[in-house]
């Protein structure tokens, strides 16, 4: 894992909406983690409310392309509950505080997760998502895929027979 924290707090910059702080270190970002230049290079000369309408047309519109992990497995089942809890105290485990207005499992807070305490065990435990994720994503033809290529790239394939 060592070498990997830059990437993955990187990339969960990448994931989040791009406003224009996000703009505002695309630079930054470029040049810490050449594994995304693909996508920072895009959202580099992409205009501003072009990548904002994409960003909502490949997250918010539907669950297809969803990044809140434990909705692969669970989907809008009382499971899920149990599984942000679980996301929860695993933070709290590490001394950091599940705070602002996305759930534990966004993919991004995850990535934010490893990047600070060097623990990639929820996205090996849900690798197989990441996989499904990121095969939808690059079915759907969105430059976002090759910020989740860069990152499954850094973990373990997926037990033969996973399920998300």
């Amino acid at each position: 894992m060592p070498g990997f924290e830059v990437l993955y707090q990187a990339a969960a910059l990448c994931l989040t909406y791009p406003d224009e702080e996000f703009r505002a270190r695309l630079p930054l970002l470029r040049e810490a983690a050449p594994q995304l230049r693909e996508f920072t290079d895009h959202a580099a000369v992409t205009a501003p409310e072009e990548l904002e309408a994409h960003y909502v047309r490949v997250f918010d519109l539907k669950n297809r392309h969803s990044l809140y992990l434990s909705w692969w497995r669970d989907g809008d089942t009382r499971r899920r509950g149990l599984s942000l809890v679980r996301f929860k105290e695993l933070y709290r485990a590490h001394g950091l505080e599940c705070t602002g207005e996305e759930l534990p499992d966004f993919l991004p807070a995850v990535l934010e997760f490893a990047a600070r305490t060097g623990n990639i065990d929820p996205l090996v435990e849900h690798r197989d998502a990441l996989d499904l994720l990121r095969g939808r994503l690059a079915d759907f033809g969105t430059p976002y895929a090759c910020v989740l290529d860069a990152v499954c790239a850094t973990l373990p394939p997926a037990p033969a027979g996973a399920r998300p």
